[in-house]
Order: structure tokens, then C-alpha cells, then sequence
């Protein structure tokens, strides 16, 4: 698992190479969360998570467990996962599934970020392509079960697949 612990903290040459070769595969995806805050999905909505502004955010309702789902476009084998919180409201006791089906899905591994704001990424060992993927946090900081997620991305690498047919 690799944390970012910001601009203080230098990439391995690997690391920097992994990240020029990979790129997101959410553009296209369906989202689906667990709740938000008060129903108000125009201001806390899942539209927030993928929309590269720093002024938005999913919001979830209370309670636990909460989750962030994506129906991705094509199939691809995940290598990282992103997520930037809004400390003190951050997902605890996590892990990310992934399947070829939302009723397939299958726990790759758990993760535990950090009560930061800053962006997060965590290593994703996903054996297959697949076509959905679900981030679920089991708890949170927030002493109501609340989660509030300003970033949430999936990157894949460059080939790993073309037309939809794994490569290699």
C-alpha cells in the first residue's frame, strides 16, 4: 500500500513511471453510492466525485457501511486507487471489491487512509479484468458514520486493454 503523503515525500523512479503509464478508467463509468447527506445530491452528490473540483464533494448520509461503486465502461485490471477526504470524516476499516458483475464481486484487499485531506493512493492487485468495482468503507472517523470523499479515481494501466479484450 502506498500512501501519498504529499509533495514532501519523493516518488520512486517506478512509482512515477507506474503513474505516466496509467491512466482513469471512471470517464464513462456509471457511479453509484451508498447515501447522501440529507438527499441533497445537487450539492453532495456522486456527480461530485469525478468532477476535478476542489470546491465539491460526496457527502454521505450517516451510518455504516458506506460505499462508492463504478460500472466501468470497458473491462481493466485496477492498479490504484485514489481518494482525497475531508479529515475528520474520513472511511475507516476499508477495502475495495472488484468482479465482473455487481453480484460477482470479489474483496481484492483492505486499506486504511489516513484522518487527512490530502489525496491518498493505495496499490490495487486486481488479477482479472473486470467491469465493476466497489469501495466500501465499513466505518468512518466521524463519530456518525459519516464519509465525505473530494477525489475518487481508479487508474489502470495504459494496456490493458483494447476494445475491451485483455492484452497480455
Amino acid at each position: 500500500m502506498i500512501v501519498d503523503r504529499g509533495p514532501s515525500v519523493e516518488m520512486s523512479s517506478y512509482a512515477q513511471l507506474m503513474l505516466v503509464m496509467s491512466h482513469s478508467v471512471l470517464p464513462g463509468a456509471k457511479i453509484a453510492v451508498s447515501s447522501v447527506l440529507n438527499r441533497d445530491v445537487k450539492q453532495f452528490g456522486k456527480q461530485h466525485l469525478t468532477d476535478d473540483d476542489d470546491e465539491t464533494c460526496w457527502n454521505s448520509h450517516q451510518g455504516t457501511p458506506q460505499y462508492i461503486g463504478a460500472r466501468l465502461s470497458a473491462p481493466h485490471r485496477p492498479r490504484q486507487l485514489r481518494l482525497q477526504f475531508q479529515g475528520g470524516f474520513v472511511g475507516a476499516d476499508c477495502w475495495l471489491e472488484a468482479g465482473p458483475a455487481p453480484d460477482q464481486l470479489h474483496r481484492l484487499h483492505a486499506f486504511y487512509p489516513d484522518n487527512i485531506n490530502r489525496l491518498q493512493t493505495f496499490d490495487v492487485d486486481c488479477p482479472h479484468p473486470v467491469t465493476h468495482v466497489k469501495v466500501v468503507f465499513n466505518g468512518s472517523t466521524d463519530f456518525f458514520g459519516r464519509v465525505v470523499v473530494y477525489r475518487f479515481d481508479l487508474l489502470a494501466d495504459a494496456e490493458d486493454s483494447v476494445d475491451g479484450q485483455p492484452v497480455g
